[in-house]
């Protein structure tokens, strides 16, 4: 082994430049997702999540990453190896989609309806976004001192089958919708994704796929633009006011610290979300370890939590995670530099607010097929780290996520114009409607919940097995799942907040515990 003193780490290399554009552009998805979903599924004011929530959440990119690049020129001092690969850290996903669907926007639109103006709303969510995103962090930094025991005790089908289920149904589904909005944009951009990053096939001069992609599918975009044959996208702001955003340092005034109460509804959504990342974050230390550079598996998991608890102190609304994408990353050659560059450039963004001029010129058509990949992966990467016979269990969690996604659109659709289930004439559509709302409520503890029943069960540990089975039931009670109403408020059941929809009358809270109970209790002792 060389001289620790006399050592020097080649920190950087032209692999470097491929790794960089592949994980910046990961993470530029992930804030344009942000900002896209909440403007337009729930018509977010834009500038104020440019304002308030995108600085804190790029910041910790920023340190997660820069902590990162700290640890690999470690351990390439005490190995004494010049290709040590520093580990790829950016924003969660599966938890863009989460802190979206089942927090950020439920939350602002139960503002709404409370009568705050729009901009109130928006703060009131904003504050309720930071709890859940702090408590994330807290967990995982918790979950760092035990991340043996948490791999050892929990099956990987009920975790990971959860995750695959949110790639499936939102992460490659949502954003492919997208896509064909513009095909000609769109499914080029996706074409070149898929052929390089799933195909593994290498475009000419090495051209990171990704980026390949972006530049192929947004020159068409803008091409078709100057022929007059693909509409420009509305200019929703000016990009120059979001530069060098201020409003985001409100945070650190505490005000978010009055919204605690109203963010414990949140936590069943939000603690499943950071454990999928610590169980990933152990999973990309021990490909890391495959690929020849050994990590510590605690120091890893608690430096996302770190990252993300310092988002969450400067307003940030989306936790961290390390990316999978470490073995890929060394063999184009990555070393420390591809995370260095991701830190500043994608920190710099938020914090100077150059990120709103990306957002309004980067079409949308072109940089989603990165989502797409991204929930092919988590798929494919579920189901590699599962046990072959836990894979029916991985399917299981999937059947609730559909529910959620048939639900979503029936009740848009519901309220666009202006009706409600009882409403229907076709009682049979009715029924069939309501059953979907009551098995999408809470669907990522409902996936959670049975695909790891189910794999108790494969393997032929019972007692487990109904454990899980009874913690369902006890969910149900009070409408963390399966919840009858639209929103899936908690609810104790003999202090309903509405009268329960005649088409649920046999969906009621104590019938679905006692069938929890009746299933848990067939199982006897192990």
């Amino acid at each position: 082994m060389q001289n620790s003193v006399a050592f020097r780490y080649r920190w950087a290399s032209w692999g470097d430049l491929n790794a960089f554009f592949g994980l910046m552009l990961d993470n530029v998805a992930n804030l344009v997702l942000t900002v896209s979903l909440l403007v337009t599924v729930y018509r977010f004011p834009p500038t104020f999540a440019l304002h308030y929530m995108i600085p804190g959440t790029a910041a910790g990119v920023l340190v997660g990453d820069l902590i990162y690049t700290w640890m690999a020129f470690r351990l390439a001092r005490r190995s004494g190896r010049q290709d040590v690969t520093a580990m790829p850290l950016g924003l969660d996903t599966p938890s863009t989609f989460g802190m979206v669907f089942f927090v950020l926007g439920p939350a602002y639109l139960d503002a709404t309806n409370r009568g705050l103006s729009a901009h109130q709303a928006a703060h009131a969510a904003w504050q309720i976004g930071i709890w859940a995103t702090l408590t994330s962090g807290v967990f995982k930094l918790l979950c760092a001192l035990a991340a043996g025991w948490i791999r050892r005790s929990v099956p990987r089908a009920g975790l990971l089958g959860s995750l695959a289920a949110i790639a499936l149904v939102l992460i490659s589904f949502l954003p492919l919708l997208e896509i064909l909005r513009q095909p000609l944009v769109g499914l080029l951009s996706l074409g070149v994704i898929l052929t390089t990053l799933v195909a593994r096939v290498e475009l000419p001069w090495r051209i990171p796929g990704a980026l390949g992609a972006l530049l192929l599918g947004g020159g068409l975009y803008y091409a078709l633009r100057l022929l007059g044959a693909a509409d420009a996208e509305p200019m929703i702001f000016s990009p120059a006011e979001a530069l060098w955003p201020s409003a985001w340092l409100e945070a650190w005034r505490g005000g978010w610290l009055g919204a605690f109460a109203e963010s414990l509804r949140y936590l069943p959504i939000v603690l499943p979300f950071a454990l999928g990342t610590v169980v990933g974050g152990i999973d990309c230390t021990e490909s890391a370890a495959a690929a020849g550079d050994e990590y510590h598996t605690g120091r890893i998991v608690a430096v996302e939590g770190l990252a993300t608890v310092v988002a969450a102190l400067c307003g940030g609304v989306i936790q961290t995670t390390p990316y999978i994408g470490h073995p890929a990353y060394k063999a184009m050659g990555g070393r420390a530099a591809y995370t260095l560059a991701t830190a500043l450039f994608v920190g710099s963004a938020g914090i100077v607010g150059y990120f709103a001029y990306m957002y309004l010129a980067i079409p949308k058509a072109a940089i989603y097929p990165m989502l797409v990949f991204i929930g092919l992966e988590i798929s494919s990467q579920s189901f590699h780290a599962t046990p072959a016979r836990h894979y029916a269990a991985v399917a299981l969690a999937c059947v609730p996520a559909m529910a959620y996604l048939v639900a979503a659109f029936a009740d848009r659709l519901l309220a666009a114009a202006g009706s409600e289930i009882s409403a229907l004439a076709d009682r049979l559509l009715a029924h069939d409607l309501q059953t979907v709302r009551m098995l999408s409520g809470g669907f990522i503890i409902t996936s959670l919940l049975w695909s790891a029943a189910l794999a108790m069960l494969i393997d032929r540990r019972l007692l487990s097995a109904a454990g899980y089975l009874l913690a369902a039931s006890a969910c149900s009670l009070v409408g963390i799942i399966h919840s009858p109403y639209r929103g899936s408020p908690l609810a104790l059941p003999w202090r309903l907040p509405q009268p329960l929809p005649a088409e649920a009358a046999a969906q009621e809270a104590r019938r679905l515990v006692a069938a929890g109970r009746k299933v848990g209790l067939l199982f006897g002792p192990e």
